[in-house]
């Protein structure tokens, strides 16, 4: 009896942290789907664009899909123990162990074809480089967007000023963003935006990835350990319930 009693807080604490993780992961996934500055948010103005670029700009879906789904998960668990439910303890068993299971097959996936990953971010580059030389400063939608990412990121452009070169915006003002020169210069030329060598939105977003590398690694494996453990207790449970039929 004590060993279950135990056993019972253990779920309840693994489960609590999956709804904490569920609840951090949906409001991502929230914040990435409104915030229109949002570099992603970005890549919905790019037209043509290969499929993977399109399933990247909906990573927000999938961020509040996943969120959501531990929730239920979380909330099924809780449940499960309390009610020592050999039903509810099983599906929660097996939902984990299904979402643990895609978890390492994404990360085999990502380590085997880094090179095409590498390749898709070179077709990425080009497409959204594209874009601008032919919508900034004439789309509405897409100049406001980048204006916001260009300001929150202090960056210029995808990878420099030149992904201006061509633009209605260089066309009609004569100059570059204001972004892309230091804040003391008066009109931004070509000359002021070489010499001020404002980097690039991309980088400046891989370099916010980067500091933040041991952090999500952190969660990543923290995550994966909780689902280990909670399969093990719900399994050891659902045994213990059986017993009591």
């Amino acid at each position: 009896m004590c060993c279950s009693g135990f056993l019972k807080i253990m779920m309840f604490v693994f489960n609590g942290a999956i709804f904490l993780a569920g609840a951090a992961i949906l409001g991502v996934g929230v914040w990435v789907e409104v915030d229109s500055g949002s570099l992603l948010g970005l890549l919905e103005t790019v037209e043509d664009a290969p499929d993977e670029l399109s399933q990247l700009a909906n990573v927000s879906y999938l961020l509040m899909g996943a969120g959501a789904v531990l929730l239920v998960i979380g909330f099924l668990g809780c449940c499960g123990a309390v009610r020592e439910s050999r039903c509810m303890l099983m599906m929660f068993f097996i939902i984990v162990l299904i979402i643990f299971l895609v978890e390492v097959a994404g990360a085999i996936v990502l380590f085997v074809f880094q090179g095409l990953t590498d390749q898709l971010l070179m077709d990425v580059e080009i497409q959204v480089i594209k874009e601008i030389r032919v919508k900034y400063g004439e789309d509405e939608k897409m100049t406001s967007r980048w204006n916001a990412t260009m300001k929150e990121f202090k960056c210029c452009g995808y990878k420099n000023y030149t992904d201006f070169d061509g633009s209605p915006f260089l066309d009609q003002y004569k100059s570059y963003p204001d972004t892309c020169c230091f804040q003391n210069v008066t009109t931004c030329t070509e000359n002021n935006a070489g010499a001020s060598n404002i980097g690039g939105c991309f980088q400046k977003f891989m370099d916010l990835i980067e500091e933040n590398t041991v952090i999500i690694a952190a969660v990543a494996l923290g995550i994966a350990a909780v689902e280990i453990a909670a399969m093990v207790v719900s399994l050891i449970l659902y045994t213990k319930a059986g017993k009591k039929d």
